[in-house]
């Protein structure tokens, strides 16, 4: 598996407004094109906060542990849609209610993204789907124990400090 690079992302200003659309290579390739993505940070009743381990063959952060679910906003998708067919997708949970935290400009060495962030408590099962190795609720202690360890993607422990 591998990503699609012509896939269509609709480009936006820094409020969310689209402004243009680009491919997934032209995204990623360092042009800086701020594009819009969807977090959603799953904790259960306990207080865990569920995490994805990204597959090896990803084009950013292979083999990392990330936010429960994240995705690109899709070309004719607002960020409602785009969440509700990430969540499905990614992790197979459909009767969940999100809840709006913020939206920040990240920025890494070959992207900018417009990332919208939303958390919820669900309890249910989780079908992570081929396109994840996986995952598995994590405690916050431990997440906090491995901050800077080289395990967790750069964006979820700058996210994880903003929660």
């Amino acid at each position: 598996m591998k990503d699609n690079s012509n896939e269509l992302f609709p480009l936006c200003d820094e409020e969310g407004n689209i402004i243009g659309s680009a491919t997934r290579g032209e995204c990623h390739n360092g042009s800086k094109l701020l594009h819009p993505v969807v977090h959603l940070h799953v904790y259960n009743s306990k207080g865990e906060l569920y995490l994805q381990k990204r597959p090896d063959w990803k084009d950013i952060q292979p083999g990392k542990w990330d936010t429960a679910c994240g995705g690109h906003v899709d070309l004719g998708e607002n960020v409602e849609m785009a969440l509700r067919r990430e969540v499905q997708e990614e992790l197979g949970i459909t009767n969940y209610t999100p809840t709006s935290l913020m939206h920040y400009v990240f920025e890494s060495a070959i992207e900018r993204e417009l990332v919208f962030v939303f958390r919820t408590t669900y309890d249910g099962d989780i079908h992570p789907s081929d396109e994840l190795d996986g995952g598995r609720f994590w405690s916050l202690d431990e997440i906090r124990a491995n901050i800077g360890k080289g395990i967790f993607t750069p964006n979820f422990e700058s996210e994880f400090q903003k929660l």
